[in-house]
């Protein structure tokens, strides 16, 4: 039997292409809401150091840079550890389980500063703990990307595990805005928008921090009992960190591997800038309510129930590349409209009783299609772990994913580095007053969430033309490993 692989108790053998219960893939879902809360946090992260604390959008830019940097460091090391650790409860589980704690604990003091700091003061505040809770949720999510990855080899099979986990990730998403907005920052008559509330930080911290700890602990000891049908670490395969520099070389000059990567790094920053600069425009140029920015939430609810519909539709008629393409173009066309046609003039002015509906019918449809298009590239980079097993005999899903989870970051890291800078850069005041702000500032907000987030989603598509493994080539390769394991035993 090969060392990477365990007897199933009643065949003697792993069915490496078995269909994976309903029950596990809900459970290994549930980590969902550690992402929700992280990302829900993201939305207001720098309207929070900026307008409430008084940190310059460039140093709040600067520490998400820091932060980003940090990741593409610990990341692949992460992976790496994950990859080659030995326990009686396999590799995954004991990252995934220790992890809990520390982010919720980083998350909580994220949102709740000392008292009376200086600028400087603020921004080290914020630099330290965004590092940790960073560093925190690797632990977390890498082990958690490549539990994914190893539960089924079936081609289709691995594209719904990863379908509920989107869908998972989408309805937390709605769920943790329908908090933030409703609330945690409801309107006031002293705050027209609630998230200038400063008072009311202290709730999304402390919410925040305990539905990060139920979820991850969920999420590792619910999924404890698909231990006995993973790979594992060989006895020789201790973490040697030469084999881990010449894996990841190999991985690098994988024109696959690198275009997934670019793909998934471009779309997650792309939605981090559309986070950040959007709630400034929702505030600041749409004079809208909290509980009116809680329709857009609600307007992305229908894409969980039409994403696995979609997929499977779309898959028995395209290829993956080719449905990513399709998907991506459709979606960040519908979500940019709005903002375009509002810098032209041809959009409903903010007393129209058609100001939300222009807003948030193509964040609707755009949202109905969008899901696919991260559900693809997960399922891609399963795909890439078969192809580095055939081109090396090794296995190495935590170093594959760990740009999964370095591109989830990069929704809050670059996403919030390029949109700091660009608040810098169009000049956005401090302590700006909603329905007084320069025109030349309105144009810039609009021109981040129009033209460049549209100019970001089309070089993501442009990255995925490289991408080269199809159905046929999967399992031209999936039949020569299955070959070689059964040599090997």
């Amino acid at each position: 039997m090969p060392e990477n692989e365990v007897s199933d108790n009643t065949t003697g053998h792993v069915n490496r292409r078995r269909k994976i219960p309903v029950r596990t893939k809900l459970l290994f879902s549930t980590g969902a809401f550690q992402e929700a809360a992280v990302s829900a946090g993201g939305l207001v992260t720098v309207l929070f150091y900026n307008q409430i604390l008084g940190v310059a959008p460039t140093l709040c830019g600067t520490a998400f840079l820091i932060a980003s940097l940090v990741d593409g460091i610990s990341d692949p090391l992460v992976g790496a550890i994950s990859d080659h650790l030995r326990s009686r409860w396999g590799r995954r589980h004991p990252l995934m389980l220790a992890s809990a704690l520390p982010i919720a604990i980083t998350f909580y003091f994220l949102y709740q500063p000392i008292d009376g700091l200086s600028e400087m003061g603020y921004f080290f505040w914020l630099t330290a703990f965004l590092v940790l809770m960073r560093l925190s949720a690797t632990f977390y999510n890498i082990p958690h990307d490549a539990l994914g990855a190893e539960l089924t080899d079936d081609y289709d099979e691995r594209s719904s595990v990863f379908g509920y986990n989107a869908v998972a990730v989408s309805v937390t998403a709605i769920l943790m805005a329908g908090m933030v907005y409703l609330v945690i920052f409801p309107t006031t008559p002293e705050y027209e928008n609630g998230l200038l509330n400063a008072s009311r930080y202290y709730i999304l911290a402390g919410m925040g921090a305990v539905i990060i700890a139920v979820s991850v602990t969920v999420c590792s000891i619910g999924t404890m009992d698909q231990i006995p049908y993973l790979h594992r670490a060989s006895l020789k395969d201790n973490i040697d960190y030469r084999q881990f520099f010449r894996e990841l070389g190999v991985l690098l000059c994988n024109r696959s591997y690198i275009a997934a990567c670019l793909c998934m790094l471009t779309i997650y920053a792309g939605l981090g800038i559309y986070g950040v600069v959007g709630t400034y425009a929702y505030v600041y140029v749409y004079s809208i309510s909290t509980e009116a920015m809680m329709i857009g939430g609600l307007a992305k609810l229908p894409g969980v129930l039409t994403a696995l519909p979609l997929l499977y539709f779309l898959s028995k008629r395209m290829d993956k590349k080719q449905i990513f393409m399709l998907t991506t173009a459709t979606m960040c066309i519908l979500i940019s409209l709005p903002h375009i046609l509002r810098m032209l003039g041809w959009f409903p002015g903010n007393e129209s009783p058609f100001l939300l509906v222009g807003l948030f019918l193509p964040v609707l449809l755009g949202f109905m299609i969008f899901p696919v298009s991260t559900i693809i590239v997960d399922s891609q980079l399963v795909d890439i772990a078969d192809e580095h097993e055939y081109n090396t005999g090794a296995r190495a899903e935590g170093i594959i994913f760990s740009v999964r989870s370095f591109s989830i970051k990069a929704t809050s890291g670059f996403g919030g580095f390029i949109a700091g800078f660009g608040l810098e850069y169009i000049g956005f005041p401090e302590n700006a007053e909603v329905g007084n702000l320069a025109p030349e500032t309105i144009t810039g907000l609009l021109t981040m969430i129009g033209p460049v987030y549209l100019l970001v989603y089309a070089v993501a598509i442009g990255f995925m033309a490289f991408y080269s493994i199809d159905k046929k080539r999967h399992e031209e390769m999936l039949v020569e490993l299955e070959a070689r394991r059964a040599s090997s035993s």
